[in-house]
């Protein structure tokens, strides 16, 4: 039985405490200490501790795209987890259904394999977020070419290989708004995205039990006062979407508005194989992307994900977007996990897995912890 104490300034779901944390067999078995004010908490020379950042949006890191199948998903956890990502959703690109299929089986036994021992592994596989292939053509982005209404049986079948826990759609494409509720039934999680739908068919999307947006303000329609498009649908209705806070994406100011307008608004990172990489070429599905002044685009200029991390993410939301710290932990791990519905991850809880990350009063990684596992650094 392997047990473990982190000592420091611990964000709970009350608030910081001065104290510690206890570890036995990769769960949160106790958590002691005093209240303290997060305003003292950076001045302090104390660690900080915080639950480790959830990621639903990952599409490479190290080298490696999650299409290419292998070993590219250990690869991916890997990397993502030493820039303190804990759990992730391995996300795939709109492809033919044999390329899925050849991602899908790679993946199979890394989600089903329990993490190794002290200083290995990498993030938590918890499934696969489906980008596509149920998008719009007119909206691609930086997805390949290979869109198509949305089929329930290839849906079951690649879910019978690897869990698949969220599917991006684009509600206008015929047929696809029909079968949201059947999804949702089934356990799916849908979110809208690479859309040029209407803000009247993204209200009625969510209606029929969409519960989230796809990097919102990428690859969809935007709002004007007399067309609000999926943009203003967002806004409007959703509890829940992504955003990609690498200030690229999406402007500071846009980033504000949706966080007044969208309660759990979460940060993903939306990264490809350039994440952790120098700049250069690289895969993302059946596209080269190129890494270049730190962003990661197509031959035309075109965005294509990102090389972000999700510990740059929060130095972003707190250093350049003004949140506290408290704020910004939840919009990197606590509401990312309540969308998936878990109530064992994104928290730092009795009872929790012991997905930890430790920083100083920089922000600066110095530990992470993946179900009470020392990543390697």
């Amino acid at each position: 039985m392997n047990s473990l104490v982190i000592s420091g300034h611990i964000l709970t779901p009350a608030g910081f405490i001065n104290g510690d944390v206890n570890i036995v067999s990769g769960k949160i078995t106790a958590i002691r200490g005093e209240p303290t004010a997060e305003r003292d908490v950076r001045d302090s020379t104390r660690s900080i501790i915080l639950p480790g950042f959830i990621d639903l949006h990952v599409h490479g890191g190290a080298g490696h795209d999650i299409m290419e199948g292998g070993e590219a998903a250990r690869h991916i956890a890997a990397i993502h987890a030493r820039h303190g990502t804990t759990s992730l959703l391995a996300t795939t690109m709109t492809a033919p259904v044999e390329d899925l299929l050849v991602a899908f089986q790679a993946m199979a036994e890394i989600c089903r394999a329990p993490i190794g021992g002290d200083k290995t592994g990498g993030a938590r596989i918890l499934g696969v977020h489906l980008e596509g292939p149920f998008i719009n053509a007119a909206m691609l982005g930086a997805q390949p070419a290979f869109a198509r209404p949305l089929d329930m049986a290839e849906i079951r079948h690649l879910n019978s290989l690897v869990p698949i826990r969220v599917i991006s759609l684009a509600p206008e494409v015929p047929g696809n708004l029909q079968l949201i509720p059947g999804l949702v039934a089934a356990g799916f999680i849908v979110q809208l995205g690479h859309t040029t739908g209407t803000y009247e068919e993204g209200a009625a999307a969510i209606a029929n039990g969409a519960r989230g947006f796809t990097h919102l303000f990428n690859a969809m329609t935007g709002m004007h006062h007399r067309k609000p498009g999926m943009v203003g649908a967002a806004l409007a209705h959703a509890e829940y979407a992504e955003i990609i806070p690498d200030l690229l994406h999406v402007h500071p100011g846009a980033i504000h508005v949706a966080l007044r307008a969208i309660p759990k608004l979460f940060c993903v990172t939306d990264s490809t194989a350039a994440a952790g990489m120098p700049d250069g070429e690289y895969r993302l599905g059946r596209h080269t992307v190129t890494k270049c002044m730190g962003g990661v685009r197509l031959a035309d200029g075109t965005l294509a994900g990102s090389s972000l991390t999700m510990d740059q993410a929060l130095a972003n939301l707190v250093n350049l977007l003004g949140l506290t710290l408290t704020d910004a932990s939840r919009r990197v791990s606590t509401n990312a996990a309540d969308y998936l519905r878990l109530a064992d991850r994104g928290r730092i809880a009795v009872g929790a897995w012991a997905d930890v990350v430790v920083l100083n009063g920089d922000l600066k990684l110095t530990n992470v912890y993946v179900e009470g596992n020392e990543i390697e650094r």
